[in-house]
């Protein structure tokens, strides 16, 4: 497929792709931007900062698929990764914190309070208030998720790409650290 300044796109294959609106980014991606001849809005880095973003959703619902988490909402796991760097919370707080009313949070928190990954307890400085935090069993399981999802990207690097590959791959992680530093 062709663009209007002569820059080849990569084929496109839905099958791939988990949500309609990937299709559009999945489309931005440019086969050798090295070589070929960038133009419109934004240049290389404007073409750069799409597929960036591209690739890193794809790769963060990969690392999801293989890290155990299918069954959690982004909404759930976001509470309980906020409550793993934070340690315990009110639910009110913990709504502030996501940007919902109380009420969402309490039906957000329901289910995993009812399969085990939270607790309540008493808050120890206001005793009208509860306490949200992770149980053990969710923190073994998020360290078993993260392994698993380190596992499956360790090994997708070593069966597809060559050791050469894996270097240039390496090489181009420390610009892309450099853009994060503050």
């Amino acid at each position: 497929m062709h663009i209007d300044d002569g820059t080849v796109l990569r084929s496109f294959r839905p099958h791939v792709l988990r949500q309609p609106f990937q299709v559009a980014l999945r489309f931005a991606i440019v086969t050798n931007m090295s070589t070929r001849r960038i133009s419109g809005s934004g240049g290389v880095a404007g073409k750069l900062a799409g597929e960036i973003r591209a690739i890193h959703r794809i790769l963060k619902l990969r690392v999801r698929e293989h890290g155990g988490g299918k069954e959690l909402t982004p909404s759930q796991i976001s509470v309980l990764v906020r409550l793993e760097k934070v340690g315990a919370a009110t639910m009110s707080s913990l709504a502030r914190a996501e940007c919902m009313r109380p009420q969402s949070m309490t039906e957000l928190t329901a289910p995993l309070l009812e399969s085990g990954l939270l607790s309540r307890s008493p808050d120890p400085d206001d005793g009208r208030q509860t306490l949200i935090s992770l149980t053990p069993k969710c923190v073994k399981w998020i360290q078993q998720g993260r392994e698993a999802s380190h596992d499956w990207l360790m090994t997708t690097i070593s069966q597809k790409l060559t050791r050469q590959e894996q270097v240039r791959l390496f090489e181009s992680l420390k610009l892309l650290r450099r853009l994060v530093e503050e």
